[in-house]
Order: C-alpha cells, then sequence, then structure tokens
C-alpha cells in the first residue's frame, strides 16, 4: 500500500467516525467534534487526492474542510459571542 491510499483510508475512517457517531446520537451535528472529525477527515482526504493529481476529489474535500473548519466559528442565531 503506497502513502497516499494509506492517507486516504486514515481520512475516510476519520469521516466515518464522525458519521457513525453521529448517525448512532453520540455526538450531534452541532458538536465541535462533529466538525473537528469532518475537518480533519477531509483535509487528509485532500491532501492523499493531491498527490495521486485526481483533482475532482481535491476540490470537494477542499470544500468540505473549509465548511466543516467555518462551522466552528459559526454564532447560532439569537444569540452573541458573549453569550457563549
Amino acid at each position: 500500500m503506497k502513502i497516499p491510499d494509506i492517507l486516504a483510508s486514515i481520512g475516510v475512517i476519520i469521516l466515518l467516525i464522525g458519521f457513525l457517531l453521529n448517525l448512532f446520537n453520540k455526538i450531534k451535528a452541532e458538536d465541535k467534534l462533529y466538525a473537528w472529525l469532518n475537518f480533519v477527515g477531509a483535509a487528509v482526504c485532500c491532501y492523499a487526492s493531491f498527490l495521486i493529481r485526481f483533482y475532482p476529489f481535491v476540490i470537494l474535500e477542499m470544500i468540505w474542510a473549509i465548511v466543516a473548519v467555518s462551522s466552528l466559528f459559526k454564532v447560532p442565531r439569537g444569540t452573541s459571542m458573549k453569550d457563549k
């Protein structure tokens, strides 16, 4: 198994862990852990896709990672940062 294969496998496992934890109500989609699992998993998959020059997945995973990391800074409606 080559390095990109190992990285992609690790990234997918991280993404699936987040998905399964959410599916079985262990974490909520709004939890920071869920966002971190999505960000790290997508970033690792993005890098693995870059290494093999599979650019459609580089774009997909890059957008996934950006959305995940941006959700870490999202303030719920009706609140302010000082309420946190």
